[in-house]
């Protein structure tokens, strides 16, 4: 009977053992999975022009670490995402759409992997993938988005800016509309619209793009103060360390509808600011037209209270007849949104 306890102590003692050296290093490898995937929606959408199905998949912590894989004969895009669990999302969605035709997730060792079958070959330029940080206001979570070109549009890449994080603030939204034209267009839809393109133009050369608004909202809350809404714009951009430049787009606006031209703005003593106003002003002038009011300081509160260089523009007179209308179509729209584009091009090449 005393062999029998000794010989039970001894393998209670060994259990104890392994569970001391196994069990801390499976709790590490299930706390090392830092993601679980708890969002999927998909929209048809515009981006430059050209018609996209967009694939957004949420989760929970920050901005993941992923790596892309395209499958040319199986017609696949492989996104594998490491320390990361499948969660709430379904493992098999079928897709009603004519860029792909369903997507799998599924768990492998430790990581997950988002599989896309698409209707064309993915090759460069007909597809992308990115990374959004989350939007609490609008309920969405950290995501990877994951956008398929329609016919395989390639879309033009700006050399200059891959790798690069920038901040597009497009001016007022939500309650405050902004200036009104002649004819009631609303200074806060341009800005957006404008803005939108901007950062379809940026992330399709390889930028990291952070929008203070994504749609008709205010950033801070409905009827706040200039001060509370304005801070919040410059939060957004200085939560992120990385973000290497912030631009605020706007259109102007004057009691005398004759008052015309475009213009951008920097704070002052800031030669970084000013490099980004000026060479953004010069591509403007060049695919605008209007009259160039040229490159000049102010006392703007979101050039005064960002953590990175930052410049202010105005793309033209929403009070002015004639740019009134050139602001609304969505042509000219574009072509601003490529002169902006460029024109951060040649600021991160100096």
């Amino acid at each position: 009977m005393n062999n029998v306890f000794r010989w039970a102590s001894l393998v209670g003692v060994l259990m104890a053992f392994i569970c001391g050296l196994w069990l801390p290093q499976m709790a590490e490898a299930r706390s090392s999975q830092s993601h679980e995937l708890n969002y999927f929606q998909t929209s048809k959408v515009k981006i430059a022009g050209a018609s996209a199905l967009r694939i957004e998949i949420g989760m929970t912590g920050e901005e993941p670490k992923y790596t892309v894989k395209d499958s040319l004969l199986r017609k696949q895009v492989v996104i594998t995402l490491p320390e990361t669990r499948r969660g709430k999302v379904k493992e098999q969605v079928k897709l009603n759409n004519d860029l792909a035709k369903h997507v799998k997730i599924m768990e492998v060792e430790g990581s997950t992997q988002v599989i896309i079958d698409c209707v064309n070959t993915p090759v460069d330029g007909n597809y992308r993938v990115t990374t959004a940080p989350a939007e609490r206001r609008l309920n969405k979570p950290a995501r990877i988005i994951v956008e398929l070109f329609e016919n395989g549009a390639a879309m033009d890449a700006v050399p200059g800016i891959k790798g690069k994080t920038i901040v597009i603030d497009p001016g007022h939204g939500g309650s405050d509309t902004g200036a009104i034209g002649p004819t009631g267009i609303k200074e806060k839809d341009v800005c957006l619209a404008v803005s939108k393109k901007v950062e379809s133009l940026l992330a399709s050369s390889g930028a990291r793009v952070i929008m203070t608004r994504s749609r008709d909202v205010d950033v801070y809350a409905p009827n706040a103060t200039d001060k509370q809404e304005l801070q919040a714009r410059c939060n957004v951009g200085n939560r992120d360390p990385r973000a290497a430049l912030f631009v605020s787009i706007h259109c102007n606006a004057f009691s005398n509808p004759a008052a015309n031209g475009m213009e951008t703005y920097y704070c002052a003593g800031s030669q970084k600011g000013y490099e980004a106003a000026n060479f953004i002003n010069e591509e403007l002038a060049k695919a605008g037209g209007l009259f160039n009011r040229g490159v000049k300081t102010a006392n703007y509160y979101v050039l005064r209270h960002t953590s990175m260089p930052a410049t202010l523009l105005e793309l033209g007179f929403v009070t002015n007849y004639r740019e009134e209308k050139l602001l609304r179509s969505d042509a000219y729209q574009t072509k601003l949104a490529n002169a902006i584009v460029r024109g951060i091009a040649r600021y991160f090449k100096g």
